[in-house]
């Protein structure tokens, strides 16, 4: 047999199989990310109805390093999966006396409403342009992690140095770079980058939650302006 022809039959049957198991993280990544959304909506509803107590900026930094740091010891085992939903139940808690504080103010369930609107378009949208175009963000990665970097530093300044116009310019540079997240991680998963969608999964979850958390005190603050 033409050893050219060999060579290209073993190449396309290397490509068939990338592309199933990029469609199998695909499908597992999204089906993952949908439970982790109930869940931590249904975890953030709770804390609402019960009116439960912020947790503390100390308590949650560590919860949810903490819990990041166990998600990527145990990935590859069976533990992956729970630790994945603790994680995603403490987030829904952090956020529950959040979306309190904004359901006390005027218009605050007008400015989650629009806030959760805004965030699934977007995420909708931009995954659906890198499906479609399966075009390659992974140039984006050091970027967005240093400017995420920045934006924490800078969010801690706000808060201790009560500064609400920092506050809010650090919620606005948040929210482009959990957009800009969105595109780096569902390119990664189209183009075979992630082959463990537990890690996507909690990727996306976060920048999905923090992209929901930084419009909502953008539009929270034009409301309260108004």
């Amino acid at each position: 047999m033409n050893p050219v022809i060999v060579h290209r039959r073993s190449a396309a049957q290397s490509g068939w199989g990338s592309g199933i198991a990029t469609h199998r993280v695909l499908r597992n990544t999204y089906a993952l990310l949908s439970l982790t959304l109930l869940f931590s909506a249904g975890s953030a509803a709770l804390g609402v109805a019960l009116r439960l107590p912020a947790p503390g900026m100390l308590v949650t930094l560590a919860g949810y390093f903490g819990l990041l740091f166990l998600i990527h010891k145990v990935q590859h085992s069976g533990w992956a999966i729970p630790a994945v939903f603790a994680l995603t139940g403490f987030m829904g808690y952090t956020l529950g006396p959040l979306l309190s504080m904004h359901l006390a103010l005027p218009g605050g369930a007008q400015s989650i409403a629009l806030a959760l609107g805004a965030t699934g378009v977007t995420f909708l949208a931009l995954s659906g342009w890198v499906l479609a175009t399966r075009r390659d963000f992974s140039f984006m990665g050091g970027f967005l992690f240093a400017g995420m970097v920045v934006a924490l530093l800078a969010g801690l300044g706000a808060v201790f140095f009560e500064l609400p116009a920092l506050g809010l310019a650090v919620s606005a540079m948040v929210a482009l770079l959990s957009a800009g997240m969105i595109l780096f991680e569902t390119s990664r998963i189209v183009n075979g980058g992630e082959t463990n969608y537990v890690l996507a999964t909690v990727s996306l979850f976060v920048s999905l939650f923090n992209l929901f958390t930084s419009l909502l005190s953008l539009f929270g603050w034009s409301g309260g302006k108004d």
